[in-house]
């Protein structure tokens, strides 16, 4: 059994509802005021939590516009309008003097609030707000020093594979185990904006639990909720998804993020999934008791005279079932009748010979 991890007020388990994360990313659009309305939003449609991305420019790349630095441009790379890395990343951060106001809001909100970490500065500032857990992105699944340092925080770590081969997810596990950090969930995560349907390949989520023997779940940029969805059904603890406010929000990611009326939808939707698959269970429902007549029975078909014999063409397998069990049927053709009966008397053994 993989032990559950707790996040702040939620548990996080294999019993456990799917525990929703909004993601924030840069849908504020350099709007604080934006971005509180995010935060509110999210609360609102259900998230269980909000991640913020905390870098700065700097921290987490190189102002150069060397070949390097530079966005492929001509690939339909939806940030190539961006020019280099840096452009992008000065465009879409979320400037660290908001985080005071963003950590009141999510306490007045009583939802919990982390962050992404791209770099061992990030830590040292999301320690201030003594964040309940943290995030590994894709990238820097690959950043040892990193990895070294959030896990000696004593927080639950929660890493994305979207550009990690398995070797890669070990050595981040290991490294997470080996410096006190056993509350690790891996999300299951495609490294494409917006991720084609094919290339989501969920069953690799049920994987990583056998394999690393963890809760893991999906970080999510296909389009709409059908994903998510079908990510729970497959026993998805975790489901991560970028929201924005509404379809007029324009932002570095708001191409591949939900509204809020179809993150609440999510929300909802991913609730019900979980409660369809419920347990291994073959007792009858309560209702599908009250329907359990309308199975098939044997019945009278044609009246019968007392001594006559049951053929074919006097008795027949219908509904409703409060008759003889049709496997009887084969015994009691050729016997003969007790008592005279009509069409729609039930066969049972008190009036057969």
């Amino acid at each position: 059994m993989i032990k559950d991890i707790r996040i702040a007020n939620k548990t996080i388990g294999q019993n456990q509802p799917p525990y929703i994360i909004a993601e924030l990313s840069g849908n504020h659009a350099g709007d604080k005021q934006k971005a509180i309305r995010l935060l509110e939003a999210a609360a609102e449609a259900g998230a269980d939590a909000i991640k913020l991305q905390v870098y700065r420019a700097d921290t987490i790349t190189l102002n150069s516009d060397k070949p390097d630095f530079q966005i492929p441009k001509g690939q339909g790379n939806k940030w190539e309008g961006y020019g280099t890395l840096y452009e992008l990343y000065e465009y879409a951060y979320t400037p660290w003097e908001w985080l005071p106001d963003l950590f009141a809001t999510a306490k007045r909100l009583d939802i919990a609030l982390f962050g992404s970490v791209f770099d061992e500065t990030s830590v040292d500032e999301l320690e201030k707000f003594d964040v309940p857990a943290y995030k590994i992105a894709s990238p820097e699944v690959f950043d040892i020093g990193l990895l070294e340092k959030v896990a000696q925080t004593g927080k639950p770590v929660i890493l994305s594979t979207g550009l990690a081969a398995i070797g890669d997810i070990d050595l981040a596990v290991q490294t997470l185990k080996q410096n006190g950090c056993n509350d690790i969930i891996i999300l299951k995560c495609t490294t494409a904006y917006p991720t084609p349907y094919d290339q989501v390949d969920l069953k690799t989520l049920v994987n990583l639990q056998e394999t690393f023997h963890c809760l893991s779940g999906l970080s999510d940029h296909t389009l709409g909720i059908t994903v998510p969805i079908a990510a729970v059904s497959l026993g998805a603890n975790v489901i991560e998804k970028h929201i924005k406010l509404d379809d007029e929000s324009e932002s570095v990611d708001s191409f591949f993020s939900l509204t809020v009326a179809q993150f609440k939808t999510m929300v909802e939707e991913t609730y019900h999934a979980y409660q369809a698959i419920g347990r291994i269970n073959y007792n009858l429902t309560t209702e599908s008791q009250k329907n359990r007549n309308g199975k098939r029975s044997l019945y009278v078909s044609a009246d019968i005279q007392k001594g006559e014999v049951l053929t074919e063409q006097n008795i027949k397998s219908v509904r409703p079932g409060l008759g003889l069990h049709t496997k009887y049927k084969a015994d009691v053709l050729g016997k003969k009748a007790r008592k005279d009966l009509t069409v729609g008397d039930r066969l049972s053994w008190e009036v057969i010979e």
